[in-house]
């Protein structure tokens, strides 16, 4: 870990607002989701490792891959090149945990971010004016 992320807490709870509360409840609620977020939880994973650990039909992967990436639930963490040329992404669950409590006619969600990812992306950010 670099220097200047070295302060950070290991769980940075998110504030939601509806629409992101929504896409949540809708991907809990889906069992191929749920395996897709479990997936890339711990580790930044390409469609095909996706596919091969969680079962879920190759198109349908596809499909919830991009909704989720378009609901901010999934980030793509990297864009790697094959031994074909080949682009690929790898992809990484934005959040480490999530509790949904019903509460007095309201629906909470209470989420906390996975910062790996974001530890990542500011490493990465930070080393762009260091000379190799």
């Amino acid at each position: 870990m670099g220097p200047y992320i070295s302060n950070i807490s290991k769980s940075i709870r998110m504030i939601l607002d509806s629409q992101k509360k929504k896409a949540i409840l809708s991907a809990l609620a889906d069992p191929e989701a749920v395996s897709i977020i479990n997936s890339t939880m711990d580790q930044s994973r390409s469609v095909s490792d996706i596919i091969r650990e969680t079962n879920v039909p190759h198109t349908t992967a596809y499909r919830k891959i991009k909704w989720l990436v378009d609901e901010k639930l999934l980030v793509v963490d990297k864009v790697l090149i094959n031994d074909e040329g080949k682009k690929y992404s790898l992809f990484h669950s934005v959040f480490r945990s999530i509790i949904v409590k019903y509460e007095n006619n309201k629906i909470l969600v209470d989420a906390d971010q996975n910062i790996e990812p974001l530890n990542k992306l500011t490493e990465r950010f930070f080393s762009l004016g260091q000379v190799g």
